[in-house]
């Protein structure tokens, strides 16, 4: 057969079944093998291509995956984000690009030789965990190989780039052999596990911080196991769905933009066990050094480089898998901590996860108030797309109260404007029988906007909702913080051109509906938001709004940034408030 007949094979055999792709001359033997025995779903931008199959495979219920296909040269620089993206969150993206023809290939002797060529190893090659020029045919388990994450890797994207000519090569291969491996137990495991049960027992202020790198299908084994641990449980970001909001031991989200509560009993906590997180700067603050500042952390990840990094300093480095070493650690006896679950609920109960001293002006809607009523509205089967940066973004994540059984996907580590459309795509498409929310600010919008078109054309059940403040609001909030209001292409009167929204949606027969307080009591809404396909609904956003609480930064006269720790959110609570809520680091000398 056709080589590109055979690795379409290949790719189903390995469980895909989606393709996203951007058509193009460079793989056109790939398109026509592909489009006879997958579902091939075309996209206006590539970009979109690749940020959707990261968000199908994220969101994917039945373990059926997709994968990204796009043509050389400029198809490739434009997925180029969507890879950066995959890489920083450690998902699987897989991306096959065409290439010219072997006899046509430059191999860094000219600029370019063939039409539309250009080196895509090198320009992928430091976001990618693998990426392969197959300049001649390979075989079933050459390929399975570079194509397949191992169990004790960090998961990430992978490109491959095949040239036109070796896609139209004839070749015969056996069936592909599927070999499943099988995690062994190790003397080092049950070592290390031995000594995070002592840790968690012994210690006075113990806090769980559950990260992405624990798997949905994990915390689900062991939600009941969860639930009746005495100790605080609270989850990063990329990890907000793995726990109810509603569970007597879950404690949110610590974060620079995280909840106050959180960060107060994060921070006063003697013994932090970190599993499946990075520990990145905006989990731990940028002034990491008073990260957990009376007490020892141990990290559970199976990035070397990340346990060794040196910020924060982690005492108890733990090589392994989180998922592995969770379900082992869930087979002890974790102690129990009732007087430091109390105090940390009445820190919870105490500080609102929208607080009192935001403004918002008469005519607009709050966005507290708006995320808020979103929790209360969306559904437990509802999967949740709260974009990946500014205003709307870190909203959600400080007051939106997931629910169990809700699937919660964003990109946070590359903090991108414009994941959240073609992302809740992915997701739409993976989960035809659920209704996905997306929440985005209408400057990351208006950056992948072009593919409205595709969510109508494949009738999806997207409910799209855009703050509109009339450009970036982060943007603009960090020149009016730090320039002293300097505004420089911030928003419709510095020169970035908006659309008419209800004009835009339009052109492609969305429904589209302005909202107003008290809009979740309309009937006008609660038909469109039940009904089964795309509809937009527009948030009328102060350009002026305040986004507090937040970890604050100075510039110093040296022009460094200076941050406070995580418990220093601004504003600052009172002597009285931290004399009760915060009184485990009055004894810090």
């Amino acid at each position: 057969m056709k080589y590109s007949d055979q690795i379409t094979e290949w790719l189903i055999e390995l469980g895909y079944t989606h393709c996203f792709l951007v058509g193009g001359g460079n793989i056109m033997h790939l398109i026509e093998s592909i489009s006879k025995r997958m579902i091939c779903i075309p996209v206006i931008h590539e970009v979109a291509a690749g940020i959707a199959t990261e968000y199908y495979n994220e969101t994917s219920p039945n373990g059926s995956k997709a994968f990204s296909l796009v043509t050389a040269g400029p198809g490739l620089t434009n997925i180029v984000t969507a890879l950066a993206g995959a890489y920083l969150e450690s998902r699987e993206l897989l991306v096959i690009g065409g290439q010219v023809k072997t006899s046509d290939l430059a191999r860094n002797k000219l600029r370019q030789r063939g039409i539309q060529e250009i080196d895509g190893l090198s320009i992928v090659r430091s976001i990618t965990i693998r990426s392969r020029l197959i300049d001649e045919v390979i075989d079933a388990n050459s390929f399975s190989k570079l194509i397949s994450h191992t169990n004790s890797e960090r998961r990430g994207p992978i490109f491959l780039e095949i040239p036109l000519d070796i896609q139209a090569k004839e070749v015969s291969f056996e069936k592909l052999e599927l070999h499943q491996s099988v995690a062994s137990e190790s003397d080092k495991l049950n070592n290390s596990v031995a000594l995070i049960t002592e840790k968690l027992n012994t210690s006075k202020r113990p806090v769980i911080l559950i990260g992405g790198g624990v798997l949905r299908q994990t915390a689900k084994r062991l939600q009941k196991k969860l639930a009746m641990l005495n100790i605080p449980i609270m989850t990063t970001w990329n990890a907000a769905d793995r726990i109810d909001s509603g569970q007597s031991n879950y404690f949110g989200r610590p974060n620079t933009w995280g909840q106050r509560s959180s960060n107060l009993i994060i921070q006063q906590s003697d013994f932090l066990l970190a599993i499946g997180t990075r520990l990145g700067l905006q989990q731990t603050g940028f002034n990491w050094q008073e990260f957990i500042p009376n007490g020892e952390i141990a990290q559970i990840d199976i990035d070397k480089a990340e346990l060794s990094k040196g910020h924060p300093e982690v005492q108890i480095p733990i090589l392994e898998d989180a998922n592995i070493f969770l379900e082992k650690l869930f087979e002890q006896k974790l102690g129990s901590h009732l007087d430091w679950m109390a105090y940390a609920k009445s820190i919870r109960k105490y500080f609102p996860l929208s607080e009192s001293f935001n403004t918002t002006e008469s005519g607009y809607i709050s966005p507290f108030h708006f995320v808020s009523t979103l929790s209360k509205i969306s559904s437990n089967n509802d999967i949740v797309v709260p974009c990946s940066s500014g205003g709307a973004f870190t909203t959600m994540m400080q007051a939106f109260n997931q629910k169990m059984d809700q699937i919660i996907v964003t990109n946070k580590g590359l903090a991108s404007m414009g994941y959240g459309l073609s992302g809740a795509i992915g997701a739409a498409l993976a989960n035809r029988d659920k209704r996905v929310i997306l929440v985005e600010g209408d400057g990351g919008f208006a950056q992948n906007l072009q593919e409205i078109g595709t969510a109508q054309l494949n009738k999806l059940n997207l409910k799209i909702f855009i703050f509109d403040d009339k450009g970036y609001a982060s943007i603009r909030m960090t020149q009016k913080n730090y320039f002293h209001g300097r505004y420089v292409g911030c928003d419709t009167q510095t020169g970035l051109g908006m659309p008419n929204w209800e004009k835009l949606f339009s052109a492609w027969s969305v429904p589209v509906l302005k909202l107003d307080n008290g809009f979740e009591h309309t009937s006008e809404f609660i038909d469109l938001f039940e009904e089964q396909s795309t509809v937009a609904f527009i948030v009328p956003i102060d350009p002026n709004q305040t986004y507090f609480p937040k970890i604050m930064s100075r510039i110093s006269d040296s022009g460094a940034m200076e941050s406070n720790p995580l418990h220093m959110m601004y504003p600052e609570i009172t002597e009285e408030e931290r004399s009760i809520y915060l009184k485990y680091l009055n004894f810090i000398k």
